[in-house]
C-alpha cells in the first residue's frame, strides 16, 4: 500500500503548507496532494483560501521525490488545454512526478462568487467531465487536436512540450455508476473514492465491468480512497484531536469522520479492510494547523502493516 498526504490550503499560510509538505517527504510518504477550490469549501467560505495549482507547483520546485496532484481540480474552472498545459508544465517542474487529478466539480459557491458557469446540474457537470478529459489525454499524448463538441472547441491545439513521463497519470475522483465509474474505466490511471470498504467493493465490480466492456485491463487502474486519520498512542487522544480539526474546520457532510483513529496498530489494522478490498493507496487528509504527529508517525503504521 502507498501513502498520499493531502493538504487542505484553509485558514492557512504558504509557510505553514511548505513545511508540512517538506515533513511530509522526510517521513516517507509517496504522495503529496493539495485541494482546487477558490473560497473555502468548509467552514465560513469568507476564510483565506490559497489557489490549487500555484500552491502545488511550489510544492513541486520544492520536493524531490514525492508524486505530486490536485485531490482533485475542478473540471470546471478550466479550459482542458489550459488544464493539460498545466499539468504538462508541473510535470517539468517535478521533473516527471505530476499526476492530473480532476473531478467535475461541486461547489457552487464558488463558482457564483467568480463568475464561472456552473451547468445545469450534475450530470452536465459529468458529461463536461468526459469530454474534457479525453481532449486532455489527446494533448498530452502529443495529438494535434481539433475539435467541435458539446462543450469545447479548440483549433489545431497542441501541447508542447510533451510531459516528462511517456503516460502522464490522469486521477479522477467519484463512485457515480452511470457516468463517473465509466469515465474512469476509460481514462483514468488512477481512481480516488471515500467510503467504507464495502461501498468501495461495491463500485469498484462496476469499475471492473465498465472495463471489460471497453477490452481494458482493469489492473492498469490504481485505487486509492481519500481518508481522515489521526495517529496517537490511544484512540482518545486521536479522537480528541479530530474533533479540534472538525471544530475549527467544519468539514461537509460525509467527510466530517475520522475512518482511521489510533495507536499506529490499530490504524494498520483498519486499513487492512481497505486493502482487503483492492485499495492500494490511501491518501489522508490534512489540515491546518497541520498535523505534524500523524505525518512523522506513518513510519510506525508501515511497519504494522509489513510494508516498506
Amino acid at each position: 500500500m502507498r501513502f498520499g498526504a493531502a493538504f487542505w490550503v484553509t485558514r492557512t499560510t504558504w509557510p505553514a503548507v511548505r513545511e508540512a509538505c517538506l515533513l511530509a517527504e522526510r517521513s516517507g510518504w509517496d504522495s503529496i496532494w493539495i485541494d482546487d477550490h477558490l473560497l473555502a469549501d468548509e467552514g465560513d467560505w469568507t476564510d483565506p483560501k490559497l489557489e490549487g495549482w500555484a500552491t502545488l507547483a511550489a510544492v513541486a520546485a520544492l520536493t524531490e521525490r514525492v508524486q505530486v496532484g490536485l485531490l482533485v481540480g475542478a473540471n470546471t474552472f478550466r479550459n482542458p488545454g489550459l488544464t493539460a498545459k498545466l499539468a504538462t508544465t508541473l510535470d517539468h517542474i517535478s521533473g516527471g512526478r505530476a499526476v492530473l487529478g480532476i473531478g467535475a466539480g461541486w461547489f457552487d459557491r464558488e463558482h457564483e462568487a467568480f463568475g464561472i458557469d456552473f451547468g445545469s446540474g450534475f450530470g452536465e457537470r459529468l458529461d463536461r467531465l468526459e469530454e474534457a478529459v479525453g481532449l486532455i489525454r489527446r494533448l498530452l499524448a502529443g495529438e494535434r487536436v481539433t475539435h467541435d463538441g458539446r462543450f469545447y472547441r479548440l483549433r489545431e491545439a497542441v501541447c508542447a512540450p510533451l510531459p516528462v513521463q511517456a503516460r502522464l497519470p490522469i486521477l479522477i475522483g467519484g463512485m457515480g455508476p452511470t457516468k463517473t465509474l465509466p469515465t474512469i474505466a476509460r481514462h483514468a490511471d488512477m481512481w480516488n473514492a471515500k467510503g467504507a470498504p464495502d461501498q468501495l467493493a461495491a463500485a469498484d465490480a462496476i469499475l471492473r465491468a465498465r472495463c471489460a466492456e471497453l477490452g481494458r485491463d482493469q489492473a492498469e487502474i490504481e485505487r486509492s480512497v481519500f481518508q481522515n486519520a489521526v495517529v496517537r498512542d490511544t484512540r482518545e487522544e486521536a479522537a480528541d484531536a479530530w474533533d479540534g480539526y472538525r471544530t475549527r474546520h467544519g468539514p461537509q457532510p460525509g467527510e466530517d469522520e475520522a475512518e482511521l483513529l489510533g495507536p499506529p496498530d490499530d490504524v494498520a489494522a483498519q486499513l487492512r479492510d481497505y486493502e482487503a478490498v483492492g485499495i492500494e493507496h490511501t491518501i489522508w487528509a490534512f489540515r491546518d494547523p497541520f498535523d505534524a504527529e500523524t505525518i512523522t508517525r506513518l513510519g510506525e503504521v508501515r511497519a504494522a502493516l509489513g510494508v516498506a
